[in-house]
């Protein structure tokens, strides 16, 4: 008998054909985000537009059912998400304005904080005969270069306000579409109309769904942040309540960053005790809304590993910087639920996921 014939040889091939299917697998997801990521600057705004018009689909859609005509049902929704996000580009624009003016202050109650502060700590290492130069350690850290940080990085993402024109006309195109989607894949599809159906419908909920959720939770979280810095009567409430806000969509670490700027900023102003006050506020915040009140409505969560969220929040940051890192658990969110659907990748699937169900 032919080796090619034999159990051994045939068993063999197998494991030939799979290897070189998942090499080429591998390689063909490889080429994929590597002409994402050199693209980055076109599949930015698409990337947005297909999250702005998934979160506003169904707004649009409760229009129409109540004998809205399509069109302007569209229109009216546009319009509010334009308000949106000219609010956010002016509170910004203008609160990073008044930052750069006030940096002296801010430096000057930086330096005089930081002398009290090492000087007690000289004093105690004095007696053990040891000297600490804190006038060095001082001309290290400039809170110009926190700034110009923090002001990158929200420019990164107001870029993307400014292109607001290309967004719109995107998610103005891709809501007009929506109405045309089951038509289009009953003829696409044929006699598994329903399996693709069925399949899209999981998709569009599943990613509805955890941006209406965390889309309301972020608010709420904004809202009281705001709140609770003008309570302690720290500069530029309204900003750190739209950093909260943004922020919130980022897991795990987003409201830790989103804390920092504000406990820093209380702490020059009144001192520690005003920093401790905000910390402990944001801390309050965030287990109420984020680890009580967002569970409930979310079940069993995104449906992913939190190994999986964080290394999300890597890589789509690396991907596509601050949007990236604010998209990231819906775009995994979509992968998961894109392998999950056949058969040959569909362990990836489980791999992803928390494991639970």
């Amino acid at each position: 008998m032919p080796a090619s014939d034999s159990p051994g040889g045939g068993a063999a091939g197998l494991r030939e054909r799979k290897l070189e299917s998942t090499v080429i697998m591998v390689a063909a997801v490889i080429v994929i985000f590597a002409a994402l990521r050199t693209a980055s600057a076109i599949v930015v705004p698409f990337l947005v537009a297909v999250f702005v018009a998934t979160l506003a689909g169904p707004a649009v859609f409760w229009l129409n059912r109540h004998r809205v005509p399509k069109v302007f049902a569209v229109l009216i929704v546009l319009l509010l998400v334009l308000g949106g996000l000219t609010l956010i580009l002016t509170i910004a624009v203008m609160t990073l304005q008044d930052i750069n003016a006030n940096l002296p202050v801010y430096q000057a109650q930086f330096e005089t904080q930081f002398e009290a502060v090492t000087r007690g700590i000289e004093e105690i290492l004095g007696r053990a005969g040891l000297e600490i130069d804190y006038t060095e350690i001082l001309g290290e850290f400039n809170l110009r270069s926190v700034f110009i940080i923090a002001r990158d990085t929200l420019l990164q993402v107001g870029s993307l306000v400014t292109r607001s024109l290309l967004i719109t006309l995107i998610v103005l195109f891709m809501l007009l579409e929506a109405f045309q989607v089951p038509a289009k894949l009953a003829r696409a599809f044929e006699n598994r109309t329903e399996v693709a159906w069925a399949s899209f419908r999981e998709f569009a909920f599943a990613v509805q769904k955890y941006l209406a959720i965390k889309t309301a939770t972020s608010l709420a979280t904004g809202f009281c942040a705001c709140a609770w810095v003008w309570i302690l009567d720290v500069d530029f409430p309204l900003f750190w309540g739209l950093i909260a806000f943004l922020l919130n969509y980022v897991p795990n670490v987003g409201s830790i960053i989103a804390a920092a700027p504000a406990v820093l900023l209380a702490t020059l102003q009144h001192g520690p005790g005003a920093g401790l006050a905000v910390a402990a506020g944001y801390l309050v915040i965030n287990v109420v809304i984020g680890s009580l009140i967002e569970p409930q409505y979310m079940g069993e969560g995104v449906g992913l590993s939190p190994l999986v969220v964080f290394g999300s929040l890597v890589f789509w940051g690396w991907m596509f910087g601050a949007v990236g890192i604010l998209f990231s658990t819906p775009l995994t969110i979509s992968m998961r639920i894109a392998l999950g659907h056949y058969s040959e990748t569909k362990w990836l699937a489980v791999l992803i996921g928390s494991g639970k169900g």
